[in-house]
Order: C-alpha cells, then sequence, then structure tokens
C-alpha cells in the first residue's frame, strides 16, 4: 500500500480538496483488494455451501463499502432529542386495553424468534450457550418451548419457533432439536452469516479459504444479530412464514428469561388501524446503575433512533451514562413486522450502524470484526414505538452471578416462565458478584450442595475459595472473603444476616 500511496502526483496532494481525492482513491483501493481476496476465498468453497457464501459475501461487501465511508461518530450529539413523549408507552397504558375474545387470531399472527449464535464460554461451557443448565435441569432452549408449547395448548394456536444458530452452534443446536419432536411447537432454523475476519493493519481478511478447522478456525465471525434482517430474508424461512398467514415476530436473546411472548403487547400491534399499523416494537426499561452502558432510545432527524455506547462521542460518554437523562434502555426484546422486513430488504433500504469490534486471535494477530445490532433498525420502520416494560421482562443470564439468582427461591418456575416468588418484600433482585473461583458453571456447581435461601437477601458478594453447606440462609447484606490460600466453608443451615465472614472465618456484624 505504501508504494501505490507514493505513487499518487504531489499535485493530488497539494491540491485544495486533494486530501479528499486521496481518501477517495484510498477506499476505491481497499475495496477493489478486498473484492479479489473474497473472490479467492469462494473459489474455494465446495457444493451447496458456495451459494450461500456468495450471499454471505454481498452482505459482508455491503458493511465494508459503509466502512470505509464513515467519518468519526455516527452523531452529531447537539441534534439528539429526547424522544416525543407519545414515542413510549408506558406498559400499563397497553395492558389497560384489555384482551380481546379471539386471543388465538392474534397468536396465530405471531412467530417467536430466538437470538441462538452465542456459545456459553464466558461461563466455562463448550457448545451453545442455549443448552446450559439454568433450572430444575432445564435448559435455556427446554424453558423456551415450554412457554411456547403452553401457549400452544391454553389458546388452541400455532405459534412456531425460530432459532437463528450461528455456524458455532447450528450443528449441536439441531442434534438436540430430535427431543421436541412431540411438543406442540413447530421449530424453524436459519444461520446467521459468516463473515471473514479483517488484519487491523491491512484491512483484508485474515482467511485462506472457506475451510473452518485448523488454522482457520479462528478467522470467520457470525456479525451480530443485526445480520437476522439479511440471513432471514436469504434463507428462504420470512416468505414461507408470510405465505403461512405469519405477520410479527417477537424476537429476543435466548439467554434473557423474562422474554415470554406478551398478549398485551401482542394485542396492541394487531389491533392497529391499517394505515397507523405499528411495525416495530422496541421494549425499553428504566435504567439502574447496572444498566448504565446500555442503548437507549433517542429522537433524531425526527425519527427513534437507538443510540449504542460505540456511537457516543467520547467526549459525552458519561453524560450517556447518566440515569438522569437518558432513563430507559433496549432488553433487545423487539416485535418487528415481517412484511416490512420483506420490504426494506428487498428496497436495500435496512440501514444500521456499523460496529467495529477489536478481537486478538490465537497467534496474537490484531483484527477487526465489522457488526451490526438488530434494535438499530428502529428508524426504518414506520410508526416505530417504545413500550416501558416492567423490569421483570429483562432477566438475562450472562455471568453464575445470574444464574445463582435464577436457581434460587426468588423465582418459581410455571409452564417455562421464571415469575418473582410473592414472599419477596422488594421488587428488585440482589445485587450478587460472585468472584473468579465461580466464572465456570462446572466449578460453580461443586461449590453449592444446595443453593442458599436468598429471599431476604439484598447484597452478596463472595471472593476467593468459598463453599456453601446444604440449607444456607442469607439476609441483608453478606459479604464472604478468603484470602488467598485460605478456604471457608459455610456450615449447613447456617444463617448470615448483615454478615462480613474474612479468611479466618470470623463472622463480624455489617
Amino acid at each position: 500500500m505504501s508504494l501505490y500511496v507514493e505513487g499518487l502526483s504531489k499535485e493530488l496532494l497539494s491540491n485544495s480538496n486533494g486530501m479528499a481525492q486521496f481518501q477517495e482513491v484510498m477506499r476505491q483501493q481497499l475495496e477493489s483488494s478486498m473484492h479479489v481476496e473474497l473472490e479467492k476465498l469462494l473459489s474455494t468453497a465446495k457444493g451447496a455451501g458456495a451459494e450461500v457464501s456468495k450471499k454471505d459475501f454481498e452482505g459482508f461487501r455491503k458493511l465494508f463499502h459503509r466502512f470505509l465511508q464513515v467519518k468519526g461518530p455516527s452523531v452529531e450529539w447537539p441534534k439528539i432529542n429526547r424522544p416525543p413523549e407519545d414515542s413510549i408507552q408506558p406498559y400499563d397504558k397497553i395492558k389497560a386495553k384489555g384482551l380481546p375474545d379471539n386471543i388465538a387470531d392474534s397468536l396465530n399472527k405471531l412467530v417467536v424468534v430466538k437470538l441462538n449464535g452465542g456459545l456459553g464460554t464466558s461461563m466455562g461451557c463448550k457448545g451453545p450457550k442455549s443448552l446450559i443448565s439454568v433450572r430444575n435441569e432445564n435448559t435455556f432452549l427446554d424453558l423456551t418451548v415450554q412457554q411456547i408449547e403452553h401457549l400452544n395448548k391454553t389458546y388452541n394456536a400455532d405459534v412456531p419457533l425460530v432459532l437463528m444458530n450461528s455456524f458455532n452452534t447450528d450443528e449441536d443446536t439441531k442434534k438436540i432439536l430430535q427431543k421436541y419432536t412431540h411438543h406442540r411447537v413447530k421449530i424453524h432454523t436459519f444461520n446467521q452469516s459468516r463473515y471473514p475476519r479483517i488484519n487491523k493493519e491491512s484491512l483484508l481478511p485474515v482467511a485462506k479459504d472457506m475451510g473452518m478447522t485448523g488454522e482457520n478456525g479462528d478467522v470467520w465471525y457470525p456479525p451480530g444479530h443485526g445480520d437476522i434482517y439479511a440471513s432471514f430474508y436469504n434463507s428462504g424461512l420470512l416468505e414461507q412464514l408470510i405465505a403461512e398467514g405469519k405477520e410479527y415476530i417477537f424476537v429476543s436473546n435466548i439467554d434473557n428469561l423474562g422474554a415470554t411472548v406478551d398478549l398485551y403487547i401482542l394485542n396492541h400491534l394487531v389491533s392497529q388501524p391499517n394505515g397507523k399499523r405499528c411495525e416495530f416494537i422496541m421494549e425499553v426499561t428504566d435504567k439502574t446503575r447496572a444498566d448504565v452502558k446500555g442503548g437507549t432510545l433517542i429522537q433524531y432527524d425526527g425519527k427513534l433512533r437507538l443510540l449504542e455506547i460505540a456511537q457516543v462521542p467520547k467526549a459525552h460518554v458519561d453524560e450517556f451514562k447518566s440515569v438522569t437523562k437518558f432513563k430507559i434502555f433496549n432488553t433487545n426484546n423487539l416485535w418487528i413486522s415481517l412484511s416490512a422486513i420483506k420490504r426494506l430488504q428487498e428496497q436495500n433500504a435496512m440501514d444500521m450502524e456499523i460496529i467495529v469490534n477489536p478481537k486478538t486471535i490465537d497467534g496474537g494477530l490484531n483484527v477487526i470484526q465489522l457488526e451490526t445490532a438488530v434494535g438499530a433498525a428502529i428508524k426504518c420502520f414506520d410508526n416505530a414505538l417504545g413500550i416501558n416494560v416492567p423490569r421483570s421482562r429483562f432477566l438475562p443470564v450472562k455471568t453464575t452471578s445470574d444464574l445463582l439468582l435464577v436457581m434460587s427461591n426468588l423465582y418459581s418456575l410455571d409452564a417455562g416462565s421464571l415469575t418473582m416468588s410473592e414472599k419477596r418484600e422488594f421488587p428488585t433482585t440482589p445485587h450478587v458478584k460472585l468472584g473468579s473461583s465461580f466464572t465456570k458453571v462446572q466449578e460453580y456447581i461443586t461449590r453449592f450442595e444446595s443453593i442458599p435461601d436468598m429471599l431476604e437477601l439484598d447484597h452478596l458478594t463472595v471472593s476467593g475459595d468459598v463453599t456453601f453447606g446444604k440449607h444456607v440462609s442469607l439476609k441483608g447484606t453478606v459479604i464472604i472473603i478468603a484470602n488467598h490460600g485460605d478456604r471457608i466453608d459455610i456450615p449447613a443451615g447456617s444463617m448470615l444476616e448483615n454478615k462480613i465472614v474474612s479468611g479466618n472465618l470470623r463472622i463480624l456484624d455489617h
């Protein structure tokens, strides 16, 4: 590349708009080089996968083109406004409408889509995260199937489940789907695209061929859940579901145990007058200090728009994190019109901000991944709406600290849905921080003979080599810290209330 730059005329660079021309020439050169490399990769594709890869790369080229065009943050801070009052409706107002007698008619227009592309690596598991046991031996996927089956049986409806897998999760997920053959749920799958990781220096793909094994195992990535629109459309499944009379999808992360089908939101969607059909609903909920990095809804250029922390200019990050200015965040529970997705895909009008995700792969090579987020497309849809839902609809399990909460007696399980126990006197969940000895699920399981009673717990911090006996009860604020080289075994039947337990097992009042 440096030789090429030296070959450019000095006259071009000295010209008043020479720098702009220079940058344009560089962009064209990079796109041309990328095109050549992608064609080389495609020439190594075999069989049916070749056509799929070709479609994937079309999407990648568009993303790469836009990545090269973008200059600086994608928002101008002074143009950001709070959304108009009526663009974010309180859930209670939606619920107050009640439900019609023919709720089955509405359910028959619905498809549940779960984002199932993630691995359980952050919790020390191999394979799809959706196959981790979270409650009474039930996995995330088990609970999802139970929820939808319960809906279908209760209302004599036909709500299908669609899983968006990635190349990381597809094979293992399909094997496990055999066990649901006799459940009253139709299950479909489609795959996210497979994009090449880009060398940060050369801005060219790291991959040498389309293979996925050996030294090529680390050079591909699924490009974020914003890819759902293109990959759903390309799979042919979108068209098929529309032909079956389906009108809306309810999309959520498979690890959000609060994301169940809400009949009141569904009814609000299908009861809109034709000319004012709402094509996109984003469920938002009130921010707490734990959610300061979550994306929020703003008004920008007259449209509702999702603002993510990655798009915020550095000087305004603290302002973005403020709970007073931006009071809500996106739960990633989304209700979207199928026909609108089809229209926007065919018009090439799906515009989502690019997330540049830096990574270091085996061997220490710095790469970047170009990704998009599903909620960022809200600005493309007509009559989009935010609904401020109760916090209970956002119950993600990202860590073993979250896992401890959902396994405990804070929640009861009914037909695949978790609800907060009526015996809990506070509406909020306790703040739980388990140390590094608990990070991996297998290790976490061995440290609890049984899950403690946490109904009256406010805060739990555990650090170091700590184990819990059976029938332990935790109340108020409990801090347990085993110093390096020490071990703390909380005896069976212990009741700790507002206590600090330190390395020498002294129990102090907090």
